[in-house]
């Protein structure tokens, strides 16, 4: 949360101003090719449009449409800087992706104990460059903006370290960079942006795609030669685009009863509205529990869509077998990967799980009902996806 900027009187007519801001805060005045122009100026219209902001909500967010747009632009300054960033192919990269709230992350963040891994550092997606070594992470500017930004953010809503905690030094999600070009689901969850959305749902991210991947050349450069470990829920809905950007990726799809998965993702959505907007909490809710629940059923048809035509890429993982007995989770998932693992990782993933460091901030709780949706009506849409993946959990 970024309350650095004064915002525009009107966001629709600051397209010039925005771009002044990070021009200056950059030093450099290269956006990319303008794929990310149509989006931006939705997004910019909607915010005039659909959020009933706060005086301070209107700080909030601008500061955040600024920080997507300066983190474009630091990854193209960062690319003119370093030529030949792009000269080695991503190979075999470990995707995770599945339902938002299904355990991508904490098998995300279990696996990235793995030395032999790579992955987005919160920090460099917020501003791509080559990664630095690791011991010199806090004297660059931008780490240092990061944490604050994240700080200010938990402040404002403590309950989100409960949720989803984010570190700047921590492996995050590729949205963050996706993001970026403007065309992105995630643009219209911070808050109320159905014109946005409408948008959004008629888009082709193909040239999103390619950024992230650019991107990801770009922050590995520094390590040509070392796996990588990714994960996005988002993905879920674009395998397309994720094997035409990685063709030889291997892809660990987590599942998880959605009645329990979305309303975790809106509950987790819905506690930064008070910090942006005035009212209307509950309608808003409701709307994007039913919004969220069709969304992500049709990511999962997609899904099994281009599932069929990659053989043998895809490793299903569901939720509750993952928490019950990762260890046993994890040597499939070695296995699918083909990776060992030896003595001294299993011995870090052993220690990781005994920590629980998940459930150090407290637990996140919520309930359908308060949403005005039974378990039920949340699953109708995913038609025999609880039975086939057997995710009913009080049938255990």
């Amino acid at each position: 949360m970024d309350l650095s900027y004064d915002p525009p009187a009107t966001f629709r007519d600051a397209l010039g101003q925005l771009h002044e801001i990070v021009a200056d805060e950059v030093g450099c005045d290269d956006f990319g090719p303008g794929d990310y122009l149509p989006g931006l100026t939705v997004l910019l219209q909607s915010m005039d449009y659909d959020p009933q902001f706060s005086e301070r909500g209107r700080r909030v967010a601008w500061g955040m449409v600024v920080g997507v747009l300066r983190g474009r632009a630091q990854a193209f300054r960062a690319m003119r800087d370093n030529p030949g960033f792009d000269g080695q192919p991503i190979t075999a990269p470990v995707v995770i992706t599945g339902i938002p709230r299904s355990g991508t992350t904490a098998l995300h963040r279990l696996m990235a104990v793995d030395p032999r891994f790579q992955g987005l550092q919160t920090w460099l997606l917020d501003s791509p460059m080559p990664r630095p070594p690791v011991e010199t992470w806090r004297d660059y500017p931008e780490f240092q903006k990061s944490v604050a930004i994240i700080e200010a953010r938990y402040a404002a809503a403590p309950q989100k370290r409960a949720a989803h905690h984010v570190a700047a030094e921590e492996v995050h999600e590729c949205c963050m960079l996706l993001r970026q070009s403007f065309v992105s689901n995630i643009l219209s969850c911070a808050w109320s942006a159905p014109t946005y959305d409408a948008w959004w749902q008629s888009q082709d991210e193909t040239a999103a795609y390619e950024y992230y991947r650019r991107c990801v050349q770009l922050i590995g450069s520094t390590a040509p030669d070392k796996r990588w470990l990714l994960k996005n829920p988002g993905h879920i809905g674009h395998l397309d685009l994720l094997f035409a950007v990685y063709p030889d990726a291997k892809v660990i799809q987590t599942h998880r009863d959605p009645a329990k998965a979305v309303p975790s993702l809106v509950a987790l959505l819905m506690q930064m509205h008070p910090a942006l907007e005035e009212g209307r909490a509950d309608q808003r809710a409701e709307i994007m529990l039913r919004r969220e629940v069709a969304k992500w059923a049709h990511a999962l048809r997609e899904a099994d869509k281009v599932r069929g035509q990659f053989p043998g890429r895809v490793l299903d993982i569901v939720h509750g077998d993952f928490h019950r007995e990762p260890m046993s989770v994890l040597e499939r998932i070695y296995a699918f990967i083909g990776m060992d693992i030896p003595e001294k990782t299993r011995a870090a993933f052993e220690r990781r799980i005994a920590e629980q460091p998940e459930l150090q901030h407290g637990v996140h709780r919520y309930d359908i009902s308060d949403y005005n949706m039974s378990p039920a009506e949340a699953r109708e849409p995913y038609g025999d996806y609880v039975q086939r993946f057997d995710l009913l959990e009080t049938s255990r």
